[in-house]
């Protein structure tokens, strides 16, 4: 965050990747959601994006590109913000993202070192993509999964961060790459305190435990996993649920921790959302540690 000098404050953020669906401008759209996901989870309003994008000239035509840089801007508008232009490099991996720009109340910043014990853990997307997107680069994903999926990832969080803000969360991340427990495992290192997760209301995209079960997981949800094995006590939690809890997600939703007698109210507020569920507390323990009981449903 950098404060101006006149009291107001920005945020900066960037990311891009390879293509997760065949379709460009789906891909430009979860690509542009998911870059603009870190304003929203600090509490800001994204002004400007800049575009990020490698493209293999001599191999896919440059009107392909044309509609991933419209699927992007798509997200902008819808965002409020504008694409202001960007920078293409040759290279033979295709890749897409944006740098975005935001806005933000400097007495009102959601961080991740923020979370206190007592605070109700809410989540307001469900989980699953990674598990989905894998499917779909294997040719297995049904087109009911996949639609339910880029539904998911091409929602800004920008009405979800509204209402945090205004009830007053001050801890706060986006659950991405990480997946959901390497997200909250960061935010409670930085606080200084544990929590301990209910795996069965974490809410999940509907045929995600299925492809999850077929084999269809990810790299990057087993490098999860293990990351996080000297701080998740998983009890008797079965293989299914470890992958779920660590599934690398793309445009994910928000995770906020809530004061307790706030929460009821943040919940209410986010019903229109893809999901908003209390998955667990904070509590005093070992920074860092998750402990999980139940099983995704």
């Amino acid at each position: 965050m950098w404060r101006r000098p006149d009291g107001r404050a920005l945020v900066a953020t960037v990311d891009f990747f390879t293509p997760l669906v065949d379709d460009p401008t789906t891909w430009g759209r979860i690509a542009a959601a998911n870059a603009a996901s870190d304003v929203y989870a600090m509490g800001g309003r994204p002004l400007v994006a800049l575009n990020i994008a490698a493209w293999p000239r001599e191999t896919l035509p440059l009107e392909l590109l044309a509609d991933v840089l419209r699927g992007g801007r798509s997200v902008a508008e819808r965002g409020g913000y504008v694409v202001v232009g960007g920078h293409t490099v040759d290279d033979p991996e295709p890749k897409y993202g944006q740098v975005v720009v935001g806005r933000v109340h400097p007495d009102r910043v959601m961080t991740i070192d923020a979370a206190r014990p007592g605070d109700a853990l809410v989540l307001t997307k469900p989980i699953g993509t990674g598990v989905i997107t894998t499917a779909i680069k294997a040719d297995a994903a049904p087109s009911s999964a996949v639609d339910e999926a880029v539904a998911s990832m091409t929602k800004l969080n920008d009405a979800a961060s509204a209402v945090l803000v205004a009830s007053g969360v001050r801890a706060c991340t986006d659950v991405t790459g990480f997946g959901l427990l390497g997200h909250l495992h960061r935010m409670l290192l930085a606080s200084g305190v544990a929590a301990a997760v209910d795996a069965s209301a974490v809410p999940l995209l509907a045929q995600a435990s299925a492809l999850a079960t077929a084999g269809h997981v990810s790299g990057g949800t087993r490098r999860n996993i293990e990351a996080l094995d000297n701080y998740v006590h998983w009890g008797q939690a079965p293989d299914l649920t470890r992958v779920m809890l660590c599934d690398a997600q793309t445009s994910g939703g928000l995770l906020a921790a809530c004061a307790a007698d706030r929460v009821d109210d943040v919940v209410s507020a986010l019903e229109g959302e893809l999901a908003a569920a209390v998955i667990g507390r904070v509590a005093d323990g070992r920074p860092g540690s998750v402990s999980v009981t139940g099983t995704p449903g």
